[in-house]
């Protein structure tokens, strides 16, 4: 999936730099790879090592640049079957074999030395005369533990990668060398000689796919986006999800406490209880038991901003698209137009096979491509424990959260409590990180359940301190007068002492 961010990125990079073939990828590196530079990436096998390599060598082909493709381990014809499950033909790039293949006769066209039979510096002359010959712009080298295992001594194989690095430079070559990382972990001669290094990384949980990530080690002379990125190995080769940070995106602060910026919710006892209406560039934590109401009135709040004529988008991780579009209509929020003129746009997401890179990725989408300004993420739960594997959630959100305020986003979202009745937990605290939360409770009156709620915190205006009754109907969602008359709501079991007249039934 395409992002206008990352798309801006990489056309505004420099003239001394090339496209990885990775949209993301160039995006975390400001831009791309500086050229005729040598750059190790390194990963245990299975991580996506071949399948980037063949996708820089075809950037390569893309933009007029002859790219070589030099193995030891694996054959052409591996190769070509690898990037025909991709969609991809390498008829434009020259492959070159230095494995050892049964039946195949000294006066082949390729070249065939195993690692075990040669000399390395004859490995080293091939390789060289080739380059001499095809004079390509983009090599990749694959795989350095073959080259390890020819030289038997650190100080001889640094040596001899110091020489190719030394010529690759003079050829002007940009150099992508493959390393499975075989050797001592602890083992850093690659890279204090490479001008870049790139780790791919992958594991794999109790439930659900393997998850990959990437992380730019080291890139001399260029600023880069540091730490993990999560990123996918699907047919169409490597997408990678940057890591966001929101301070990359600062805009103009916009002036929260302007009353000239509220928008209805739709409800008008809804705006009296949030203070006036809902703030663009802030977002409003819904809180409550199962069954109380949040996802409705988050829903009936999305409608409003429908009809003004603006763009949403909805994730959806606990409940089914085809329940959702139903219940609605059944209570007079009928989302079905506005799904089918494209101004709706309903997310299933799947937490146990998205990764949260993949997930901001898609709401990053919705916004700068889309033009969203509504958002609704049903529910943290889902997102918090269907992802137990993965760390810092809550900071990720914290950086989605930053950037959707500022780009004036309004976002919602819900958050279940454990129970029904009495003391009520959530796992997890998010009431920091929200601008405004909405609490919703059960309570018991005369033998029947009703629901209230209120406004427990707002850090863009005053709000109204009252509880008041919450009801769902036919016509949508209906706000009563403050229960003033009733004592100790919020724990469940509250004490009547007046005569405050309830929501009728419908």
């Amino acid at each position: 999936m395409a992002v206008t961010g990352i798309e801006r990125v990489s056309k505004g990079a420099s003239s001394d730099r090339v496209s990885s073939g990775v949209a993301g990828l160039d995006d975390i590196l400001g831009g791309g790879l500086t050229t005729e530079r040598l750059y190790l990436l390194e990963g245990t096998p299975g991580t996506g090592k071949t399948t980037l390599a063949l996708q820089f060598l075809l950037e390569g082909v893309r933009a007029g640049e002859p790219g070589l493709y030099v193995t030891l381990s694996e054959t052409a014809e591996e190769l070509k079957a690898v990037a025909a499950s991709h969609g991809w033909s390498l008829d434009e790039i020259a492959l070159y074999e230095l494995v050892n293949e049964a039946g195949l006769e000294p006066e082949s066209e390729q070249s065939i030395l195993h690692p075990s039979e040669v000399e390395l510096g004859e490995t080293i002359q091939s390789i060289i005369a080739q380059v001499k010959a095809l004079k390509p712009k983009r090599v990749v080298f694959d795989s350095l533990s073959e080259l390890r295992l020819l030289a038997q001594s650190p100080l001889r194989y640094r040596r001899q990668i110091l020489a190719l690095k030394h010529f690759f430079s003079i050829c002007k070559c940009t150099v992508m060398m493959l390393d499975d990382r075989t050797s001592d972990p602890g083992d850093l001669h690659l890279h204090s000689i490479a001008h870049g290094v790139i780790t791919l990384e992958l594991r794999a949980y109790d439930f659900g796919p393997e998850r990959r990530r990437l992380q730019v080690v080291k890139m001399r002379g260029v600023k880069f986006r540091g730490g993990y990125h999560d990123f996918k190995l699907e047919t169409g080769g490597l997408k990678v999800y940057p890591r966001l940070v929101a301070a990359e995106h600062h805009r103009k602060f916009p002036d929260l406490t302007s009353s000239g910026r509220l928008v209805s919710s739709g409800v008008r006892e809804l705006d009296q209880l949030l203070g006036g209406g809902l703030v663009p560039g802030s977002n409003t934590l819904l809180v409550g038991p199962s069954g109380v109401g949040k996802t409705t009135t988050a829903v009936s709040c999305m409608l409003a901003g429908l009809q003004r004529g603006e763009h949403a988008a909805y994730f959806l991780f606990d409940e089914g698209l085809g329940t959702l579009v139903t219940r609605c209509a059944s209570l007079g929020m009928d989302i079905r137009p506005y799904l089918e003129n494209g101004q709706l746009a309903l997310h299933q997401v799947d937490p146990a096979e998205m990764s949260p890179g993949e997930f901001t990725t898609r709401v990053r989408h919705t916004v700068e491509v889309e033009n969203t300004k509504f958002v609704c993420v049903d529910s943290l739960n889902a997102y918090l424990q269907a992802m137990p594997g993965e760390k810092y959630l809550l900071l990720q959100m914290h950086e989605l959260l930053n950037y959707l305020n500022q780009l004036d986003v309004i976002t919602f979202m819900i958050l279940g409590q454990h129970g029904f009745i009495g003391d009520m937990r959530t796992e997890v605290d998010l009431s920091y990180l929200s601008d405004a939360i909405l609490l919703f409770r059960f309570f018991e009156s005369k033998g029947e359940i009703l629901t209230a709620v209120s406004a427990m915190k707002s850090r863009t205006q005053a709000h109204e301190r009252a509880i008041r009754e919450f009801k769902l109907g036919s016509r949508g969602l209906h706000l009563g007068d403050a229960l003033r008359d009733f004592e100790g709501v919020l724990s469940g079991l509250p004490t009547y002492r007046g005569a405050v007249p309830m929501l009728d039934a419908e």
